[in-house]
């Protein structure tokens, strides 16, 4: 293929964001048909559809019988946030951060909390912190699967059985396509528009009994809002726990992820998404060992190690031609804007270009929602658009 010759097969479906991520295949609008629109929430509709979308979720993931689940507002973030206002200061807490969501955690503990007792592990974009580090007595928060750089925690190994600490876990880009290891995590919190591809605008919220536990044994000394409080007359409400949201959900976008859910659990359930995503990365993986202008940007498995530190839904990639490499940083955000722009433009690629504060690159979610041939079909696109890029 010469500079100028574009592909001849092009994706279907050219939605490769990291969030919100592209729908189900097979998705239509009149899939929603049946969503409680014009009533309350609380009546019995609304309130039997958000009781189904927790339930469900207990089951798709396999959640242990005593954890609980809430749907919560402002979705991943609004969870975090609410776990991290109402539970951290009871002891010291240990602050994981490698990319941009991480980092933010550390901010709002250590600028907006300002506790005292706080250790904060750092690592830059493509590497992990040192996880033997984290002390199993004290909270620890850290990201799962870091969105904006591609990185995961290979497994919880490091976190202790015995722990007296609670592990806060960002579950955000793995829940539903990585195996997470729920009797280790205490709090899990993710949001609907990324791996099932649903409506953004609300989170989810997994506790385990001990994080019951410390929300009833602890009151944190600053004041709560509303949308944050967890408890009444110092007991978990439980009714937040059986679809009573703390304030007013969107049906629509309820019956958007109770149809998510129904493929999620037609193809075979949490093994099948899994593996969906696996096989999705395994595509861009090929094609990277292949191609000379691009790299992972997440560090390789260590030797003899089958515990990758790479994400199966956020691949991000760095670009590691020399020619790209001799350009100063502006230039190189500048050569990466008009490599997106040009995919965008084809219809091929939308909404591909690494986060705000990552380095200049790429990021392809290739999460379960994205069909194994669309990303086929996207690789010779890329190696075209960065061939325009670099003889302009």
């Amino acid at each position: 293929m010469t500079v100028d010759q574009k592909p001849g097969v092009r994706p279907l479906r050219p939605y490769f964001s990291s969030g919100p991520c592209a729908k189900h295949p097979g998705w239509t609008l009149e899939a929603l048909s049946d969503a409680s629109l014009g009533r309350s929430h609380r009546a019995s509709p609304g309130k039997s559809k958000l009781k189904a979308a927790i339930e469900r979720t207990k089951d798709l993931l396999g959640l242990p019988g005593d954890y609980r689940v809430a749907i919560v507002p402002a979705s991943d973030t609004g969870a975090m946030e609410m776990a991290l206002w109402s539970m951290l200061g009871a002891r010291g807490v240990d602050l994981l951060a490698w990319e941009s969501f991480g980092a933010g955690w550390v901010t709002d503990v250590t600028k907006q909390l300002k506790l005292d007792d706080v250790r904060v592990f750092e690592a830059p974009y493509g590497e992990l912190p040192d996880l033997s580090q984290v002390s199993p007595d004290r909270d620890v928060v850290f990201t799962w699967n870091g969105t904006t750089s591609g990185v995961r925690v290979p497994n919880a190994d490091w976190i202790s059985a015995d722990r007296t600490g609670l592990t806060i876990c960002d579950g955000t880009s793995a829940v539903f396509a990585q195996d997470l290891d729920w009797p280790k995590l205490d709090v899990v919190t993710f949001s609907w528009q990324k791996v099932l591809g649903g409506e953004a605008a609300h989170g989810m919220l997994i506790l385990s009994p001990r994080a019951v536990e410390r929300l009833e044994s602890y009151t944190p000394p600053w004041p709560l809002p509303k949308l944050f409080r967890l408890t009444k007359g110092g007991k978990l409400n439980e009714s937040i726990f059986e679809g009573a949201t703390i304030n007013t959900p969107s049906m629509l976008c309820v019956e958007d992820y109770l149809d998510a859910l129904s493929w999620a659990e037609s193809l075979g359930g949490r093994q099948a998404l899994f593996a969906r995503a696996d096989t999705n990365a395994a595509v861009l993986d090929t094609w990277v060992q292949k191609t000379d202008w691009v790299d992972h940007l997440a560090a390789a498995p260590q030797a003899g190690s089958n515990s990758s530190i790479r994400s199966n839904t956020s691949v991000c990639l760095k670009i590691v031609d020399p020619w790209f490499e001799g350009l100063d940083d502006a230039a190189q955000a500048a050569a990466v804007k008009k490599l997106v722009g040009l995919l965008a433009d084809e219809g091929v690629a939308y909404d591909i270009g690494s986060y705000r504060d990552a380095p200049a690159g790429l990021r392809i979610w290739a999460g379960a929602t994205v069909e194994t041939s669309e990303l086929e079909a996207l690789c010779p696109w890329l190696d075209w658009a960065f061939a325009q890029v670099k003889s302009a």
